[in-house]
């Protein structure tokens, strides 16, 4: 398994252990290569592999610049009344 950048590619090919004959073999011992396109900011972060299985652990951090805040909005009533207040005791 490699990752770089944006892309995370799986590959793998059985190993050769003798030479063996099967009256039937239902899955393929041919080499395979995928890739996959991992979205901006995910991480491959590990992987196992358990009953015939890869699991590959990705996640996700966005960096604290980049997430959405929320800014409060101060109506204009509420701001008037404020500079209102202001030019009084300034008087």
């Amino acid at each position: 398994m490699t990752a770089e950048q944006n892309m995370l590619t799986v590959e793998g090919r059985k190993a050769d252990k003798g030479d063996h004959q099967y009256f039937y073999q239902g899955i393929s011992g041919r080499p395979f290569r995928r890739q996959f396109s991992l979205a901006d900011y995910v991480q491959v972060k590990g992987a196992s592999f358990k009953d015939g299985l890869l699991q590959i652990d990705l996640v996700r951090e966005v960096p604290e610049a980049m997430k959405p805040r929320r800014i409060a909005i101060e109506s204009g009533h509420a701001a008037a009344e404020s500079q209102q207040v202001e030019h009084k005791n300034a008087a």
